[in-house]
């Protein structure tokens, strides 16, 4: 009976980690819903899935223009349960992606260490993305969870 219920605890293990470092699709939602954003956002990969404090992060958002992009920013609004909790603001040209971006389909990538006090749970994610006139692209908003632990932390029991 013992070394069943070692065998179902490894198992219940294996599954655990193997969901959490795969990456994950996640449903994106429009700012405002009757907007015609110049940028439309086709979907956001998350890896891996949920993030796990204090490890990398990457969230890779696809996208497509219609013009070519130059240059410009990337404001990002977080929150906790409802509570902002986190901004910043990032050049578009520098590590998320390169410029000029061509007109059609693009991704825009960016790796994150959550610091290890991070509180497990749900977040909500804004984006908002201007070109170099300050004229906004796009605005998405979307969630993602942080795990309770590592992938690290789920593998060693």
């Amino acid at each position: 009976m013992a070394q069943l219920r070692a065998i179902v605890a490894i198992f219940l293990s294996l599954c655990l980690f193997a969901s959490s470092v795969q990456g994950k699709a996640t449903k994106v939602t429009y700012c405002d819903k009757k907007g015609n954003y110049d940028v439309k956002v086709e979907g956001v990969e998350i890896s891996p899935y949920p993030v796990a404090r204090g490890k990398p992060a990457t969230f890779s958002i696809s996208a497509t223009s219609g013009e070519k992009i130059t240059g410009g920013k990337i404001e990002i609004d977080v929150s906790y349960f409802g509570l902002h909790v986190h901004s910043e603001t990032q050049d578009l040209c520098s590590g998320t992606t390169s410029c000029p971006i061509s007109a059609g389909d693009f991704v825009i990538s960016h790796s994150q260490v959550l610091p290890g006090f991070t509180p497990p749970g749900s977040y909500t994610l804004r984006m908002r993305i201007f070109d170099e006139n300050k004229h906004q692209l796009t605005c998405i908003g979307f969630q993602f969870s942080i795990g309770f632990g590592s992938a690290s932390d789920v593998a060693s029991i």
